[in-house]
């Protein structure tokens, strides 16, 4: 591919055009387009807009499995066989605690995911007095994932400060019922929409390797462009033992970097997160997910381990990124190898009880 097309890419990019559907799709499937001038044309919108930072999101899984809804990839559906440990919402003094181990991670942003369909009016207003005791304890910002949301619950968790309600979009509308029967791809788009009126930011993404077609991939770039998603998490699906999607379908490491750099094109000033699948399916080719990528979560996911603290820190300093924090990253990397390069007590505790898998097993959030 000429230079100019690469070029084309990063100014039109810039100056906030919209990038055409056949654009999107050569960077998605063209082999004429090479990976390393298309990452470096996506370094160059993601520098524009986040310089050469990168922000560290730890997630705590609050409250796991007993879920009625029957999201094909998920662990935690009523549809899935996963050996996950069920429990109900943790109490206020261990998710206090969890923030505090975050912090100390030095987190950025701290995720509290919550399953289950929506949380009813009292665990909304339970959900905001936690906002509300982490965000007066620490220099954080929170985010929460509890399904499905209506004006009434996101103005509650509005006033308790809340900084961002995740709900990805996960696929395309028309692939939707192809994931998931018990709620549509409506219910999402309007709980997001609530959110919006109700002054939350929005982290809305997607789970990559579902079976769906690049084209699929694009409508949701568009999709979160026009919804002025502030955040986009792309996860890369690894499916759990016993989930009804049981395999990945199309991931190689430079596709993956293509769909990074897609999102960054369509999505120029918006934080996209390398999320799930980042560790195995990226494999050696992992550090170039920073180029289009601008944050990441640290060591743990939902019902399954990432890589090491120190060793994701270290990747980070050494390609020459700098990690948005209150403390001082030489600190976190000495805290992170004192403790043989994990948090002492990861935030999703279940992770180191038996049956649950590990490593190989990824699992993207809500």
């Amino acid at each position: 591919m000429e230079p100019s097309f690469y070029r084309r890419l990063a100014d039109d990019a810039l100056a906030g055009v919209d990038l055409a559907d056949d654009r999107c799709l050569a960077i998605l499937t063209d082999p004429a387009v090479d990976l390393l001038p298309l990452l470096n044309a996506a370094y160059e919108v993601r520098h524009a807009h986040w310089g050469k930072t990168v922000q560290v999101h730890v997630l705590n899984n609050a409250q796991n499995g007993k879920c009625p809804e029957d999201c094909s990839y998920c662990s935690q559906a009523r549809t899935s066989e996963a050996p996950i440990e069920e429990y109900s919402m943790k109490d206020d003094d261990e998710i206090l605690d969890e923030a505090q181990r975050a912090y100390e991670a030095g987190a950025f942003r701290y995720c509290l995911v919550m399953s289950g369909r929506g949380p009813s009016k009292k665990g909304t207003e339970q959900l905001a007095h936690l906002v509300r005791r982490i965000k007066e304890t620490y220099p954080l910002e929170v985010c929460v994932s509890a399904g499905l949301l209506d004006d009434d619950k996101a103005a509650v968790l509005a006033a308790a400060g809340l900084d961002r309600l995740n709900h990805n979009l996960n696929t395309s509308e028309e692939h939707y019922a192809e994931i998931c029967t018990t709620h549509t791809y409506q219910d999402r788009i309007d709980t997001l929409r609530a959110a919006k009126r109700n002054g939350i930011e929005t982290c809305s993404g997607l789970i990559a390797g579902m079976g769906e077609p690049p084209t699929d991939l694009i409508e949701i770039a568009k999709t979160l462009r026009t919804l002025e998603s502030e955040s986009i998490p792309v996860n890369f699906l690894l499916p759990f033992e016993g989930n009804v999607l049981q395999e990945a379908t199309g991931l190689t490491p430079q596709y993956c970097l293509r769909v990074l750099a897609m999102f960054r094109f369509t999505n120029p000033a918006a934080e996209v997160r390398c999320t799930a699948g980042r560790e195995f399916h990226l494999r050696s080719l992992e550090v170039l997910s920073l180029y289009p990528a601008n944050s990441l979560f640290l060591d743990g996911y939902l019902n399954a381990k990432g890589e090491a603290v120190a060793r994701t820190y270290q990747m980070i300093v050494d390609a020459g990124f700098e990690i948005v924090s209150d403390r001082q990253v030489a600190d976190l990397l000495t805290e992170a190898l004192a403790e043989g390069g994990r948090l002492d007590e990861t935030p999703v505790e279940l992770l180191d009880r038996p049956g649950v898998k590990t490593a190989s097993d990824l699992h993207p959030t809500r």
